[in-house]
């Protein structure tokens, strides 16, 4: 499972169907829009909930390392450390052994979306310039080094609050961001920085509260 809502009824309800056991639990930032399933989805099924090792959590996780592989059955999990939308924040590099092992998609989180790419002020204004110049090199030293091919699942589309001008389409391709996505065709940093920071929306009052809870600190 990646970013679990609240409402893990669905997940256990398709693992059932499935005849499939939930073994990992990945995280791709600590969550601020909504509270997360994650402890409750581990409770249940035992699995393991596992985040980026800098990600400051108080309840019982695994910390990923930047690189690692993970292999469930014949899929490969392999983490790119993507800090800028928040300093933990990871993609999760996704090769169907089956086929080869060379990368089929990625699941980006909230540091890339169609036609827009993740908020760097969550954590205040002053945090915010610096993980907007490490979210510019989070995309342009990692995500578009990947081939064109590959694909691209966000964790949000049109409508949501982590980012701005989200396009409406719920997947999209490495290439086609390459080409259509305003901000990765800014090619210098300063210009991307300003760009992201620049007529963000305001947070809703709930993201800090839902960011503290899924900490485990509330």
């Amino acid at each position: 499972m990646v970013d679990p809502q609240h409402d893990i009824a669905p997940y256990l309800e398709v693992a059932d169907q499935k005849g499939m056991k939930i073994t990992h639990i990945f995280e791709t930032h600590i969550q601020a829009d909504h509270l997360s399933g994650a402890r409750r989805l581990a409770e249940l099924t035992g699995a393991t909930v596992a985040l980026h090792e800098s990600a400051d959590l108080r309840f019982p996780h695994y910390g990923l390392k930047d690189w690692e592989e993970i292999e469930v059955g014949n899929v490969r999990v392999t983490v790119l450390h993507t800090p800028g939308h928040t300093p933990e924040g990871i993609c999760l590099l996704v090769s169907d052994l089956t086929r080869g092992p060379e990368p089929w998609f990625v699941l980006t989180g909230d540091t890339l979306f169609s036609g827009a790419v993740g908020r760097p002020d969550l954590l205040g204004e002053e945090a915010g310039r610096d993980l907007a110049g490490q979210l510019y090199e989070s995309l342009h030293r990692r995500l578009l080094t990947l081939p064109d091919y590959v694909e691209v699942y966000p964790a949000h589309f049109g409508g949501a609050a982590c980012g701005k001008g989200l396009s409406g389409k719920a997947a999209s391709t490495i290439g086609f961001e390459r080409r259509w996505n305003p901000a990765l065709r800014l090619g210098a940093k300063d210009e991307f920085v300003r760009f992201t920071l620049a007529e963000l929306p305001a947070q809703p009052e709930s993201f800090a509260a839902n960011r503290r809870v899924n900490q485990g600190i509330e």
